[in-house]
């Protein structure tokens, strides 16, 4: 590993500080490195409004004691591009060369059509020495929301269920209206950590009507995603738990067959990624279409039904990015190439 890849590597370890909370702005650490690469300064995003990495960044170096002459003979690393228009917060990049950088080490460009290139173009023509494309693999899966976002017109799409083991949702038929428990609490508990890290979930009608679901993160500190309902006969009333005030709940009168158009309506209102944590018919939509990102399958040990709703099947150009073991329940997740 080079030094550069050592230093990017340290911007996506700060950079990850912020998962869940820096909605709409993406996921961002910065680091100063200087001549005899001792690190000045580090810092990353942490919400929309607050001041971006790179300036977290000198103000830590500054903190410590440096100042421009440092920053002069210094390197700044930062895993994604600075930005070059004023929006809630100045321009990274302007900031950057007032603060006399003379090089930059970029991890990877932003696709944002307010960036895309110009935070790069500006240090260059200030007379900073720019590198990019430093990890630039590892930086774009960092950011896999932000950019699937921006480049496709679409919340970045991650399916979940949990099955049984010989492959069932959910029973037949139910005498309660609650979640029948598949999988254990330590699955339980890190499905509450995705929907924390994650901007939406998405479920439909009938997953509301049969178990009354809060889909907010119970067991794990966060924030609760922003709920979305496929309602197209409007029959979900303010007595549900989904319609009280732990969240902000968007119902859509359409159903899970409407895809493109679902997508349409996420990305008005600027939902980077989402969970679809409805029963098989409404994730199986999306994996009929080929329009998914991830699929969490969370596999319990015991056959519990016997009968009963079968689970998804996932089909198409795919493959296991990771597996996990949750005391006897089995988690594996997959890539849709």
């Amino acid at each position: 590993m080079t030094n550069d890849e050592k230093y990017m590597q340290r911007c996506l370890q700060l950079a990850q500080n912020g998962l869940g909370t820096t909605y709409p702005n993406p996921l961002v650490g910065s680091v100063i490195v200087s001549e005899n690469h001792e690190i000045l300064g580090e810092g990353w995003h942490l919400k929309s409004g607050q001041p971006h990495a790179e300036v977290n960044a000198v103000l830590d170096a500054e903190k410590n004691g440096y100042d421009g002459d440092a920053f002069a003979k210094a390197v700044l690393y930062v895993n994604l591009e600075p930005c070059s228009h004023t929006g809630k917060t100045p321009p990274c990049a302007s900031m950057i060369v007032q603060k006399g950088f003379k090089k930059v080490v970029v991890g990877t460009l932003d696709p944002h059509d307010k960036v895309a290139g110009k935070g790069v173009a500006l240090l260059q023509e200030a007379g900073i020495e720019v590198v990019t494309g430093i990890l630039e693999n590892e930086c774009n899966e960092l950011n896999k929301r932000f950019f699937t976002f921006h480049r496709k017109k679409r919340p970045y799409v991650i399916l979940k269920w949990a099955e049984t083991s010989d492959g069932f949702i959910a029973p037949e038929t139910k005498d309660e209206q609650k979640p029948v428990w598949i999988t254990n609490k330590h699955s339980r508990q890190l499905s509450h950590k995705l929907r924390a890290t994650e901007n939406a979930i998405l479920v439909g009608t009938k997953t509301v009507a049969d178990d009354n679901p809060s889909l907010t993160c119970r067991d794990w500190s966060g924030n609760n995603p922003i709920r979305i309902i496929l309602d197209s006969r409007n029959s979900i009333t303010p007595n549900y738990k989904v319609m009280n005030d732990a969240a902000l709940t968007i119902k859509l009168e359409m159903s899970s067959s409407n895809v493109d158009k679902i997508f349409e309506e996420l990305y008005k209102n600027n939902i980077q990624s989402v969970i679809i944590e409805g029963g098989t018919t409404t994730i199986q939509s999306f994996i009929d279409v080929d329009l998914w990102d991830e699929a969490y399958q969370f596999m319990g040990t015991k056959t519990l039904f016997h009968k009963g709703l079968k689970a998804p099947k996932l089909k198409g150009n795919f493959n296991i990015k990771s597996r996990l073991t949750l005391k006897n329940d089995v988690l594996k997740i997959y890539k849709n190439k």
